[in-house]
């Protein structure tokens, strides 16, 4: 049953410019409280490309008045931090989690070299990190510089993938040059330039191809071209495919192993309440498959300004609501041959935490159990901990699969990689 709400303010926008990256993210240190609700008009291309720095207080409600996004840390959390912070992390019976690498700040998408390096994207710093091994010790070296968000990384047919915002560019044979990589080549620079809800994150598809996704530059709005949507690119040749649309603010996918069909977690939009609409994740079937941004949110609800005159039927529901406000980002399926046969073919999600909701929710990692068709699908919370109520310890931001089999987790909040073992029970 379709649920209707009640009008709402139209939203906010983003975009580029001299503003800074931190500052369109970062909460802000005025008591927010105690402004006027905020209120931007999200349709106007002078907000996408210059974006006030609270951009995203644009639908604000009286009910949610205040409630900012999270602020990052200033230094990545000391390794002795780290470790008992992790004395308190939840996992199944027969797990363990370790601390893989400390000082790897506003660490983001991980990506696996052809000789073992591991490749972590960052946030707002414009810095590439390598993870080596050096004599026994795993040691951090920033291996690119100079970009603006260098979020999304991918290493594929021998070649390390960045995606900055509107460019993605390539290093061929990287491991080779750690202590110096270049400049890059630029393989695909056809993305739009806005800077809110532009960071990324990179696919690899059975074949090379690479799915990356486009964001809005606002809450909720009627999205400018080119956006709210993902694209399939070719990176020898360049050429783009539109694969799928409706998609608001999407951090993290993995091809089914199975089917090499596309799957990817998606942020639903802010600002309708603390317990709507739900983060999602969804499974593309067909080449430009709707999955109904901004139109329906979660499946079932439709947009109080946007979704007049539609129905929730015209578009493709998720697989599983994941809950509200649980931000998932980075996403695998489990293909190692360490944890119980029972986790083969699991998808295994970061959930980086709330902040448009007053009791937190996430800061976890969560489990999904289903078909590959997207049949019968179940989910549970596999890590969690890492807010402990009373403070946040971490969100993670990536997953990915380890040559052990073990599972490694991303923390951009805490600056650290994670490694989740199955030892027996």
């Amino acid at each position: 049953m379709v649920v209707k709400l009640s009008r709402m303010a139209s939203l906010t926008l983003a975009g580029i410019g001299a503003l800074s990256i931190a500052a369109l993210t970062n909460a802000t240190s005025v008591r927010a409280d105690e402004k006027p609700l905020g209120h931007y008009d999200a349709t106007m291309k002078d907000f996408w490309l210059h974006p006030p720095r609270d951009w995203w207080r644009g639908d604000e409600t009286e009910a949610q008045r205040g409630l900012v996004p999270i602020s990052r840390q200033p230094l990545p959390t000391p390794l002795a931090d780290l470790e008992k912070n992790l004395a308190g992390i939840k996992l199944p019976p027969g797990f363990k989690i370790s601390v893989y690498a400390a000082n790897v700040p506003q660490a983001r998408e991980m990506a696996w070299g052809d000789n073992g390096a591991l490749f972590v994207g960052t946030w707002d710093t414009g810095i590439v990190n390598a993870i080596v091994d050096q004599g026994g010790k795993r040691v951090v070296k920033p291996v690119i510089k100079g970009l603006r968000m260098a979020t999304g990384v991918a290493f594929s047919n021998h070649k390390l993938y960045v995606v900055d915002i509107d460019k993605l560019y390539a290093w061929d044979d990287p491991e080779d040059n750690l202590d110096g990589l270049g400049q890059g080549h630029l393989v695909y620079g056809d993305f739009p330039p806005y800077t809110s809800h532009g960071w990324k994150y990179i696919t690899v598809g059975q074949n090379g191809e690479l799915y990356i996704p486009v964001g809005p530059p606002c809450n909720e709005c009627l999205p400018p071209s080119g956006t709210a949507q993902y694209r399939r690119i070719n990176p020898e040749n360049g050429n783009s495919e539109l694969w799928a649309i409706g998609v608001r603010n999407s951090v993290g996918g993995a091809v089914d192993p199975r089917t090499g069909n596309l799957w990817f977690t998606e942020n639903a939009r802010d600002w309708l309440g603390d317990d709507i609409p739900s983060d999602k994740l969804n499974l593309v079937t067909k080449t430009g498959e709707n999955f109904g941004y901004p139109y329906c949110h979660q499946g079932d609800i439709l947009d109080p300004v946007y979704g007049k005159g539609h129905s929730c039927a015209e578009f493709s529901p998720p697989i599983v609501n994941l809950g509200p406000h649980v931000a998932p980002l980075g996403m695998k399926f489990y293909t190692g041959n360490q944890f119980p046969p029972e986790y083969s073919g699991n998808i295994f999600i970061a959930e980086h935490g709330s902040w448009n909701r007053h009791e937190k929710i996430g800061y976890r990692v969560e489990r999904v159990s289903v078909n590959s068709d997207g049949a019968n699908p179940s989910q549970e919370v596999f890590a969690s901990g890492f807010w402990d109520g009373d403070k946040i310890l971490g969100r993670p931001s990536d997953v990915i699969v380890a040559p052990d089999g073990s599972l490694l987790v991303a923390d951009d909040y805490a600056g650290a990689i994670y490694q989740i073992s199955y030892v027996g029970k």
